[in-house]
C-alpha cells in the first residue's frame, strides 16, 4: 500500500519514456503514441497551458470524444499541478455551461465537432476562457513550447482529476480524484491480470472513470492502450482478434453487442486474458453469451466515480453459468483486498446482518476527496472517518456476496449512463401542459434501462409523447430523453407529499406498459 502514497501521475510517464520509450503507450486509430512521444508532446502542452496563464489548481477542460490528446492534457497538467476535467460530450450546451462554469476552467481544449459549442460556452461563463482546437492551433502551440518538463509532482492528496457526475439535486457535482486516488489503479494490476506485456482496449468514453481509469491502469504498468472513439461492434471484435488484444474492459450493452455480430464466436480470442465488465445492470443471458462467445476469464465490477472505478468484484470463478451457483451471476461479488464494505440501515444507522438491504457503504484508498466546492454535499457523502455512502442499495448473503437491489438514489443507469430523474423532471416540468411528472427507470434488455416518464397534465390541456420528447430535446443530451411516456390521470403521493417512486416501479415497470403508454424514439 505504500505505492499509494508515492506514485505520482506525471512520474507515470517520465520513467516509462526512460524505460519504456519505444514501447506504444496509447494507439487510436491510425494515431499512436510511444512513451517518448507522450513524455514529450506532454511537456510541450504543458509549457503552452503556462502560457495561457493556466497555473497549479486550475482546472482544464476537455470537450471532444476519445482521442490522445486527452491523455497528453493528464499528463500535462500534472506536471504544472493543475487539474483536468473531462466533459461528457454527449451533453447540451446548457449542461456542459454549468459544469464549465462550477470548476471556473482557464482553457478548454476542443476537438473539431465541439468548437462552436465551445466557444459559445466561453462567450457565457463568468471567468475568462481560453479555447484551443486540436489539429492545427492545438499542434502549432505544442510546436511552439520547447520540450520541458515543468517538473510538478505534487502531493498523494492533490486533485488529478475532476469528472463531473449529477446529484438528487440535479446539479452537476466535481468528483475529486487525487493522484493516491489514481494510484489505487495499480493495485488492480494483478487482479486483472494486467503487466507491461498487455494490450489493452477501452471503447468507454474518457469523461468515465471506466474509461480514463482503464487507460491509466495501462500506463501505470507501461502496457499498450487502444482507444476507442466511434464504437462499433464489428471493428471492435477485429481489434480483439487482430491487436492481440490482452485486456478489454465493456459495459454490458457493449458486451451484448459484440457476442451479436455475426461469426463472433468463431474468433481468434486467444491473446485474452480478462475481460472487465460493469458500470450497468447486466442480464444473465448476456453473461452468458459473453461468455460463450470470449472464452475467458470475466470480471464483473461495481463502482462510481466516486470509487474510482471498481471496487466490488464478481470474480472468474464464480461466473457459473449452468451449475449449481448460477445465482452468483446476478451478485456484484466480493469487496477487492483493499477495500471496506458494510451495509448500513439508511434511517438509523445500524449494521445490516445478512440478506437484510441496506444503503451500501465503502471505504478504500479508492474514494474520493469530496465534491468540488460543495461542502453540503460532501459531508453527505462521505462520514468523517472516510465511509462513502453510495446511496444504492443492497444486500450481503452469508458468503459475503454483494447483491444490490434499488437504488436509494433512484439512479437510472441506461447503456452505462447515469441518469438521475430529477433532472429530467426538473426539464418535462417546464412544458406549460405539464401539472406533475415522475420519472422511473424500466428494464431494458439493449440498454439495461431506459427512461420512462409518467405525466399528469394540466387541467384542459393537450399534448402528445413526441411534443414533450422534441421540448425535453431542447434542453437535455439525448441519452436522458424518455424512451417512453404515460399519460396517468394522478401520482401516487406519501402522507408528506413526496412522490412514491417505488409504487411507480411496482405499476409501470415492465418494459412496456399497456394503456396509455407512448414509445417514443429518442436518439442517443
Amino acid at each position: 500500500m505504500q505505492v499509494l502514497d508515492q506514485l505520482r501521475v506525471a512520474d507515470v510517464v517520465r520513467d516509462h519514456a526512460v524505460g519504456r520509450a519505444d514501447v506504444v503507450a496509447v494507439r487510436c486509430g491510425e494515431r499512436s503514441l510511444t512513451y517518448a512521444e507522450l513524455d514529450d508532446r506532454s511537456n510541450r502542452l504543458a509549457q503552452a497551458l503556462l502560457a495561457a496563464g493556466v497555473r497549479a489548481g486550475d482546472r482544464v477542460a476537455h470537450l471532444d470524444r476519445t482521442a490522445p490528446e486527452i491523455i497528453e492534457l493528464l499528463f500535462a497538467t500534472s506536471k504544472i499541478g493543475a487539474v483536468t476535467v473531462p466533459l461528457n460530450w454527449r451533453l447540451a450546451a446548457a449542461e456542459l455551461h454549468t459544469i464549465v462554469a462550477d470548476a471556473g476552467c482557464r482553457v478548454m481544449i476542443a476537438g473539431p465537432s465541439y468548437r462552436s459549442v465551445a466557444r459559445e460556452i466561453a462567450t457565457g461563463v463568468p471567468r475568462s476562457l481560453e479555447v484551443i482546437d486540436t489539429g492545427e492551433d492545438y499542434e502549432q502551440r505544442l510546436q511552439a513550447c520547447a520540450a520541458v518538463d515543468p517538473g510538478h509532482r505534487g502531493a498523494a492528496g492533490d486533485v488529478a482529476v475532476q469528472m463531473y457526475t449529477s446529484g438528487t439535486t440535479g446539479l452537476p457535482k466535481g468528483v475529486l480524484t487525487t493522484q493516491r486516488n489514481l494510484a489505487a489503479a495499480y493495485l488492480s494490476a494483478h487482479v486483472w491480470l494486467f503487466d507491461s506485456r498487455s494490450v489493452s482496449l477501452t471503447p468507454l468514453p474518457m469523461f468515465h472513470i471506466g474509461g480514463i481509469g482503464w487507460t491509466y491502469l495501462g500506463l501505470v504498468n507501461g502496457a499498450t492502450t487502444i482507444l476507442v472513439s466511434e464504437f462499433d461492434a464489428a471493428q471492435v471484435i477485429d481489434l480483439l482478434e487482430h491487436e492481440r488484444v490482452t485486456n478489454a474492459v465493456f459495459v454490458p450493452t457493449i458486451l451484448q453487442m459484440l457476442a451479436a455480430v455475426p461469426g463472433a464466436a468463431e474468433r481468434d480470442y486467444s491473446s485474452l486474458r480478462s475481460i472487465t465488465y460493469g458500470a450497468s445492470p447486466i442480464t444473465t443471458p448476456v453473461l452468458r453469451a459473453a461468455l460463450r462467445t470470449f472464452r475467458c476469464p470475466l470480471f464483473g465490477v461495481y463502482g462510481l466515480t466516486e470509487t474510482t472505478g471498481g471496487v466490488i468484484q464478481l470474480r472468474p470463478e464464480d461466473h457459473d453459468a449452468a451449475g449449481s451457483r448460477q445465482h452468483l451471476l446476478r451478485s456484484a461479488g466480493h469487496p477487492l483486498p483493499w477495500v471496506e464494505m458494510r451495509i448500513v440501515d439508511p434511517l438509523d444507522g445500524s449494521e445490516c446482518g445478512p440478506d437484510r438491504v441496506g444503503e451500501v457503504w465503502l471505504r478504500a484508498p479508492n474514494v474520493m476527496a469530496g465534491y468540488y466546492n460543495r461542502a453540503a454535499e460532501t459531508s453527505a457523502a462521505l462520514t468523517p472517518d472516510g465511509w462513502l455512502r453510495t446511496g444504492d442499495g443492497g444486500y450481503r448473503d452469508e458468503d459475503g456476496y454483494l447483491f444490490l437491489t434499488d437504488r436509494i438514489k433512484d439512479m437510472i443507469v441506461s447503456g452505462g449512463e447515469n441518469i438521475y430523474p430529477i433532472e429530467v423532471e426538473e426539464v418535462i416540468s417546464q412544458h406549460p401542459a405539464v401539472a406533475e411528472v415522475a420519472v422511473i427507470g424500466v428494464p431494458s434488455e439493449r440498454w439495461g434501462e431506459t427512461v420512462k416518464a409518467l405525466v399528469v397534465l394540466a387541467p384542459g390541456a393537450l399534448v402528445d409523447a413526441e411534443e414533450l420528447v422534441g421540448f425535453a430535446r431542447e434542453r437535455l443530451a439525448g441519452y436522458k430523453l424518455p424512451r417512453s411516456v404515460e399519460f396517468v390521470a394522478e401520482l401516487p403521493h406519501s402522507p408528506a407529499g413526496k412522490v412514491l417512486k417505488r409504487e411507480l416501479r411496482a405499476r409501470f415497470g415492465a418494459p412496456a406498459s399497456a394503456g396509455a403508454a407512448a414509445s417514443v424514439r429518442a436518439e442517443s
